[in-house]
């Protein structure tokens, strides 16, 4: 059964947590003012080599809301929490380059975020002129990895009702979006042609719903993604990031570096030799690690905060570690009521 993601950060997680459905249609949902919100923040923390920091404290922490200091309620640094996936390709013309490179990506990514467990789930979303649901929500990785291997790209791209598609036409887990949490995971560039939907009106409905969205880049370097900017909007304001395989750090140690432009790119490997195809076996390798552990290392923190007056709109949030140098990854704002 199909049903609509309708959560956030107010009555919503508190139904789904007693195991209660939303309401189907938002209208029946009723409007908070001046009342206590709880507050869910995952938050992601590396220090400044990139590594992941999985020994903090809830001491370690403060979150601000509207510059406020809040009081944490509730806080959880358990590896390997339940979590809901979407993993949504790029299908249009501009993945051709490298396809059958992000294909095996995507495989790999399934395959270590969806080990077998009943605790992980996932499904998968192909976006090219149109956006489709290709499998629902799934326990089982070999149901999304089969139909990764059959697909082939080709049309524009329509990312924006992609993400819309995910947040609207799939079966729910019991318990989202506090457990397990929900996840996007976007392999393409960014870029969008031909969908209905905004980046805007999409960004609010990840806000609202709890989605923390992560993306695998397929822009290669010496190339320009007129959409790098989309993606990178998307993710790091739901607390998630960007990794690019293709980036200058795969060829940052070669002799010649940046010295031959050609018209494949300003590549020091060319595009067809074995090196080249190697360091994109690897930059790939390394962007999926990432990723995958991006994902099963969060902190997750709850606050609550009285909110009154108009809570239809963002509150600014801010989470601080106490920790030199640290990198803390979180959503930037939250929406403290449902439309």
């Amino acid at each position: 059964m199909k049903a609509r993601w309708l959560a956030g950060l107010l009555a919503v997680p508190i139904l789904l947590a007693q195991g209660q459905q939303p309401p189907a249609d938002s209208s029946q949902l009723p409007r908070f003012r001046g009342q206590v919100t709880e507050v869910i923040v995952p938050v992601t923390v590396t220090d400044e080599k990139g590594r992941f920091v999985s020994n903090l404290e809830a001491s370690d922490f403060r979150i601000f809301d509207e510059g406020k200091e809040q009081k944490i309620v509730f806080f959880s640094r358990e590896r390997n929490q339940p979590v809901v996936v979407g993993f949504l390709l790029d299908l249009s013309n501009a993945s051709t380059r490298h396809w059958d490179k992000f294909q095996e990506a995507a495989q790999d990514l399934v395959f270590n975020l969806l080990p077998g467990d009943r605790r992980f789930s996932g499904y998968l979303i192909g976006y090219s002129t149109e956006a489709e649901l290709l499998v629902n929500t799934t326990h089982d990785p070999e149901k999304i990895m089969e139909r990764i291997r059959k697909l082939k790209p080709g049309g524009g791209a329509a990312l924006f009702d992609a993400v819309y598609l995910a947040m609207t036409e799939r079966t729910l887990i019991q318990g989202e979006p506090i457990e397990p949490r929900r996840v996007l995971i976007i392999i393409g560039d960014g870029h969008d042609t031909a969908s209905r939907k905004s980046l805007r009106e999409v960004l609010e409905l990840a806000q609202r719903n709890l989605v923390t969205i992560y993306g695998m880049s397929t822009k290669a370097f010496g190339f320009d993604a007129e959409g790098d900017e989309n993606l990178r909007r998307l993710c790091e304001d739901t607390g998630g990031r960007v990794v690019y395989p293709l980036d200058e750090n795969l060829y940052s140690d070669v002799s010649g570096y940046l010295s031959n432009p050609s018209d494949e790119g300003n590549y020091a490997y060319r595009v067809g030799t074995g090196q080249y195809a190697s360091a994109l076996a690897q930059g790939i390798y390394k962007s999926v690690a990432a990723l995958a552990g991006e994902v099963t290392t969060q902190y997750i923190l709850r606050y609550r905060v009285e909110v009154e007056g108009e809570t239809n709109r963002p509150r600014d949030l801010r989470v601080v570690v106490n920790l030199p140098n640290a990198v803390v990854r979180t959503r930037r704002y939250y929406y403290p009521e449902i439309r």
